[in-house]
């Protein structure tokens, strides 16, 4: 399979995740889809399919260390599609966590969803827009708290 099939279809496979995230958010299998790790599971599938079928080691002078580097590293279609699926992965699941923590919070939905557009989009800048919203609708600046 090439290299923008499967980046199309891993695109596309999002998207149902994103639409029940924002339209049907407290629909019973929404979360159960994403949180439990469906969507981002099967993209790992195919991240982990990648790299199995390509190869880890990527273009010659490619990896981490510098601009230089990853710039090389994503000179090749595959080992961009596989960081293209990572992105896809990490900002479902980061969008569903801004779902479930503004369930649990009370936090209405008409305020998640820009932070849910943005989180797709953007990723980092729908995450912070978030914080910003929990911040000022709960007064509490926790993240984590422990069981």
């Amino acid at each position: 399979m090439t290299a923008e099939t499967i980046f199309s279809l891993c695109s596309m496979a999002v998207l149902p995740g994103w639409a029940l995230l924002i339209l049907l958010p407290r629909w019973k299998w929404t979360l159960g889809l994403i949180s439990a790790g469906l969507i981002p599971f099967v993209l790992g599938l195919v991240y982990v399919g990648i790299f199995l079928s390509q190869g880890f080691g990527g273009e010659e002078g490619g990896g981490f260390g510098s601009v230089e580097a990853v710039s090389i590293l994503f000179s090749n279609p595959y080992s961009l599609t596989a960081g293209w699926i990572h992105y896809l992965a990490f900002d479902l699941f980061v969008g569903c966590w801004e779902v479930r923590d503004s369930q649990e919070k009370g936090i209405p939905h008409w305020l998640v969803i820009p932070c849910l557009l943005l989180t797709f989009l953007l990723g980092p800048t729908g995450l912070a827009l978030y914080f910003v919203i929990r911040t000022i609708r709960t007064r509490d600046t926790t993240i984590y708290s422990p069981a």
